[in-house]
């Protein structure tokens, strides 16, 4: 299938797990009546955004992938015939947790899960504190409606987590998102960082010649000290925005892409083709440091 209908649900959370898990399914089902047929909700959209703080008790909103939350959502896609792309908080093992990206079939199968392979640990971001980086190296899913790569939030800024994902014949990227401003920054600073967020993302689209959908949450969080800047946004295979979100309101929004359109880009701008990978070697370097 060529014309693909992405539905994007971006939306607060707050602290009641039921009610979040609530609000995601109503977004799934009116994405779903606008004739979505791939939806995809924001990163560990069960809860607040924990890892703000380093909490033991946090360990507790974990469960296992496929589990108690994947089945709801595999009768929601059975029931919509859609496929969905759900980011949660995996436990995996006693003392073992990841960040996780579950992918459900428009017949309600579960088709597996990309576990975030890059963790940030920063001011307000402590993921290294919750989660074990991926071990299931860069994902593709072959969904009904079209052959999907995964990846999580702070993967949006390596290329070559896209590149990888790309060559694996992913057909769209889809980057499940919880990201925002710092309260205290200027409004200068808040427009640098969004843009260089959307930049960069737009970045991988062109040099792979495919659609890109990234969804975040907005809201204050964190008493108030952050705020999700939302712009969940789509773009084309060369960078052109068909769609982007506001910062502060809930939307849920269906956009229709062409999935054909990669072959056109990528003939006329063969970035694939004039690729030197016999000189790629260093790209395995930490650094290249002066011997």
């Amino acid at each position: 299938m060529a014309k693909v209908k992405i539905g994007l649900v971006q939306s607060s959370c707050s602290n009641n797990v039921e009610t979040n898990i609530e609000k995601a399914i109503n977004g799934i089902k009116k994405a779903a009546s606008d004739g979505a047929q791939i939806v995809c909700l924001q990163e560990l959209f069960t809860s607040l955004y924990f890892c703000d703080v380093e909490d033991y008790d946090n360990f507790k909103l974990a469960e296992p992938i496929p589990g108690p939350t994947t089945d709801q959502l595999s009768k929601v896609a059975l029931e919509c015939n859609v496929v969905i792309v759900a980011s949660l908080f995996e436990k995996r093992a006693e003392g073992l947790y990841h960040n996780t990206t579950a992918v459900i079939d428009a017949d309600g199968a579960y088709l597996g899960k990309y576990r975030k392979m890059h963790i940030p640990d920063d001011p307000a971001f402590y993921e290294k504190f919750y989660f074990t980086p991926g071990d299931l190296g860069y994902k593709v899913f072959k969904t009904k409606f079209a052959k999907i790569g995964v990846l999580i939030c702070w993967d949006q800024w390596y290329p070559e987590a896209s590149r990888i994902t790309a060559l694996m014949g992913a057909d769209v990227l889809f980057y499940p998102t919880a990201i925002g401003w710092a309260t205290n920054q200027d409004e200068t600073t808040n427009v640098e960082q969004y843009n260089a967020w959307q930049t960069i993302q737009r970045g991988h689209a062109i040099a792979n010649g495919v659609h890109t959908v990234s969804v975040n949450r907005v809201g204050f969080e964190q008493e108030g000290a952050m705020k999700f800047w939302g712009g969940s946004f789509v773009s084309n295979p060369f960078g052109s925005i068909l769609f982007q979100a506001s910062h502060d309101h809930e939307e849920v929004k269906v956009i229709e892409i062409d999935t054909k359109k990669s072959d056109n880009y990528r003939v006329h701008w063969p970035f694939l083709r004039d690729r030197r990978i016999d000189s790629y070697a260093p790209i395995t370097k930490r650094y290249l440091d002066e011997e």
